[in-house]
């Protein structure tokens, strides 16, 4: 089992330790700006046209570790607006690959006592890949959605596990600075994290 695989392990584990304490967490209150960060791992996919480059075919998915950063405001106790930034990244064999999006997200609370939420928008997304050699690069529109859970640890404090599936069209990439045509690049990342959040 490689490092990212056992990392996302040790997270769920810890999100089930989390979950388990739920009935002894501080009182869920939200008000006014709130922050968070956190980190995790996923598993990435790519796809693009093969008529074009025809190792598109033999694409697999591949895990990486990821990590978020998220802030904004608070509506109602069951609706936070922000923006949140998540990315995926991997460095192997001289190859270093970063999937991310940036997004405009709605988080519902359906019930606020609880600490539940779903979450979902629409995203800014960017690619970049890295031999040393060839630097490929390229952004397009996609969408975020997730679901996780705020495990009241303080006051205004919570320990927040989350798991998130971010999507991006990125269509065209540009190769060394140079634009190709027709590589119609889509990615997508599901990943698991475990993070903290300020209310």
């Amino acid at each position: 089992m490689g490092a990212a695989p056992r990392f996302l392990l040790a997270l769920g584990a810890l999100a089930c330790l989390a979950a388990s304490t739920a009935s002894a967490q501080r009182p869920q209150t939200r008000e006014g700006f709130w922050i968070g960060f956190g980190f995790g791992g996923g598993s990435a996919g790519l796809s693009c046209n093969t008529s074009f480059d025809p190792d598109c075919a033999n694409l697999t998915r591949e895990t990486g570790f990821t990590g978020h950063l998220k802030m904004g405001g608070t509506l109602s106790p069951k609706v936070l607006i922000g923006g949140e930034s998540t990315a995926w990244t991997k460095d192997e064999q001289g190859l270093t690959s970063q999937l991310g999006n940036l997004a405009a997200a709605v988080y519902f609370y359906p019930a606020p006592a609880t600490g539940f939420f779903v979450k979902g928008g629409p995203s800014f997304s960017y690619h970049r890949s890295d031999d040393g050699t060839t630097n490929l690069t390229g952004t397009g529109f996609g969408f975020i959605i997730g679901a996780g859970y705020d495990v009241r640890v303080g006051r205004n404090i919570s320990i927040s596990p989350v798991a998130n599936f971010y999507w991006g069209s990125v269509g065209e990439l540009s190769s060394n600075g140079a634009s190709t045509s027709g590589f119609g690049l889509k990615q997508n990342v599901f990943d698991f994290q475990l993070g903290i959040t300020f209310h």
